[in-house]
């Protein structure tokens, strides 16, 4: 954690298509988060995948803006967060993430997440479930089924046809942010990782999302996800790939809207 010499919160205007962009103190690192949406709008806080950042976010947050208030946030090492020198393994990048939720005063909070993100977030769970409200994973990693290096490749090629072409400059942006070496390192620790045996802690209401073309997440391992978790719902896009924030916005903010009015929550309406 940075001392109390300076303030744990910052706010800067944006330069960009968000709002704002915010930068916290916290995990022992500045925590950069781009916001879209009024202030006293309810907020979903958004968690990236695998060498993402921030960037691929943008449709959806504008998918749900002006009614609900999208929190991007950058994880160390990647976006536009310093990360340490070693890549963080996924209990570290949750402890990370929770750290950043204290400080800001965030939780129990609505979570979207992508890919790993989904990783970070049931992890969040086990270690620190107060800060957990409703949940959307979209496209949950890694299927147990497949956990080598070679059918991921496989699996992640043949995901790029069903995808927007406009991910690939948001992805080459983050990559560049975060290294091919961090990228690999922090593969690794996620490839191993048993998520599912710790998705009985995530105990909100959850939809597991996914796109119909979706190579990377089965339909078969989706199902396996939604029934190990406690109140688990299955969600399926059709046509749609892996990174439904960015290729299917509209879609995923609607089954977002759908489950925070299931949870009793203010949802916005559908445009």
């Amino acid at each position: 954690m940075a001392g109390s010499a300076r303030p744990a919160w910052s706010a800067r205007p944006a330069r960009s298509a968000w709002s704002a962009h915010e930068f916290t103190a916290a995990a022992g690192t500045r925590v950069h988060a781009a916001v879209l949406g009024p202030r006293d709008a309810p907020e979903v806080v958004c968690v990236h995948g695998l060498g993402c950042s921030h960037r691929y976010w943008l449709p959806f947050a504008r998918a749900l803006a002006p009614r609900l208030r999208t929190v991007a946030v950058d994880l160390p090492g990647f976006g536009r967060t310093r990360g340490p020198a070693r890549a963080l393994d996924v209990r570290q990048l949750s402890l990370a993430l929770a750290d950043w939720m204290r400080v800001t005063g965030r939780g129990p909070a609505v979570l979207v997440a992508n890919s790993v993100g989904c990783q970070v977030v049931v992890d969040l769970a086990v270690h620190s479930p107060e800060l957990v409200g409703p949940v959307v994973l979209i496209g949950p990693t890694f299927d147990r089924h497949a956990r080598t290096t070679p059918r991921q490749l496989l699996r992640l090629l043949a995901d790029a046809p069903a995808e927007r072409p406009s991910l690939m400059p948001a992805l080459v942006a983050s990559y560049a942010d975060c290294g091919l070496r961090r990228a690999l390192a922090t593969y690794r620790f996620a490839l191993h990782d048993p998520v599912e045996r710790k998705l009985r802690h995530l105990r909100t209401p959850v939809v597991v999302a996914r796109g119909s073309r979706d190579p990377i997440v089965p339909r078969a391992w989706a199902e396996e996800v939604t029934r190990l978790l406690p109140d688990g719902r299955p969600a399926e896009v059709p046509g749609a790939g892996h990174a439904l924030n960015h290729s299917a916005p509209r879609e995923l903010a609607g089954i977002t809207r759908g489950l925070l009015r299931r949870s009793g929550l203010p949802a916005g309406t559908d445009r």
